[in-house]
């Protein structure tokens, strides 16, 4: 069992397999050229399975791929074919813009995946271009529709911006529940990587934008879950809301994070931050695992997001773990 330096037991390991991304969207990295970290920094496949077949070992019951867009780590599958084979019964997911899906998800789903979740800011062709400088929208909607005919389980993530889509809260509430899916809302998490102009919506703001057409009541979180849960009274169905401007479900935390270039990160920020790359490459699995001891016992108690703080902000790359 993983024990963190508050007594929070850790299961839930998320791995970014690449800081690559086909999109560039303004919350996060609209002005990154297209390049990528060279191969040789990377951890292959094989060695980052050397560290998560210990870390299962160790109480990891969940395992999360992202990126930035994982799907362009070529032969993904064979990655979570392995995880999969290690261990069945983990439950596996993945992050994705969901633009790669309709040419992926069979060969994922063969694999062994579960669930998928799936950014999805707009239903509006121009504004999908606005935010991720790309036309996207139809891939997008395709990939959603491919996932959900292959039978795997869908999430959906919002990031609401003000006055650029907070006007389609409703609209995406509405597709995801017409799709029999949970769709979650999210505070814009300010960092420097993203466009200095953009401003998104408080927890509560988006609520009173739900709550101008529904009644919703509270249902809470399930677990450890970062989003805490609402359900519209009308119909029933539930939606979440992800606001780490709050550090409520920071008491519940169950997670770490792994890079392709194979830091361990406590938390959502670079701070503590270490390497295990030295080690597994070397076939130093007790020293990596001391490392991961290390990085647990300096797990911070709460994320660094204040509402109001006006020096809230990151200078995370959130590319480089995936949120």
């Amino acid at each position: 069992m993983l024990i963190d330096g508050h007594g929070r037991t850790v299961n839930y390991l998320r791995i970014s397999v690449t800081e690559r991304c086909n999109f560039r969207c303004q919350y996060c990295m609209p002005e990154k050229p297209f390049s990528w970290v060279p191969q040789e920094n990377l951890l292959s496949f094989e060695e980052l399975f050397r560290f998560v077949r210990v870390a299962i070992d160790r109480g990891i019951e969940k395992i999360r791929i992202t990126g930035g867009e994982p799907l362009l780590r070529q032969d993904l599958d064979r990655f979570i074919g392995m995880i999969h084979d290690y261990a069945p019964e983990i439950d596996l997911a993945l992050t994705t813009n969901g633009y790669l899906l309709p040419e992926t998800a069979p060969a994922l789903k063969a694999a062994g995946l579960k669930r998928l979740n799936i950014s999805i800011d707009s239903l509006k062709p121009a504004v999908a271009a606005q935010i991720a400088q790309k036309n996207v929208l139809p891939k997008v909607l395709e990939g959603i529709e491919t996932a959900l005919n292959l039978g795997l389980k869908v999430k959906l993530n919002m990031v609401p911006l003000r006055g650029i889509n907070d006007g389609e809260i409703l609209d995406l509430l509405e597709f995801a529940r017409e799709r029999g899916v949970r769709i979650r809302f999210i505070e814009y998490m300010e960092n420097t990587h993203a466009d200095a102009s953009i401003q998104g919506l408080y927890g509560k703001e988006i609520l009173d934008r739900i709550k101008r057409r529904y009644t919703i009541r509270k249902l809470g979180r399930e677990g450890s879950s970062p989003a805490f849960h609402y359900e519209i009274v009308e119909n029933g169905y539930v939606f979440g809301l992800i606001d780490p401007h709050k550090h409520d479900f920071c008491e519940s935390c169950n997670r770490i994070r792994l890079t392709a270039e194979g830091y361990l990160i406590p938390c959502l920020y670079f701070d503590e931050a270490q390497s295990i790359s030295r080690a597994v490459r070397g076939g130093d699995i007790d020293e990596a695992v001391e490392i991961l001891d290390r990085v647990l016992a300096d797990k911070p108690k709460e994320n660094r997001w204040r509402e109001g703080d006006e020096n809230e902000g990151s200078d995370r790359a959130f590319y480089e773990t995936g949120g």
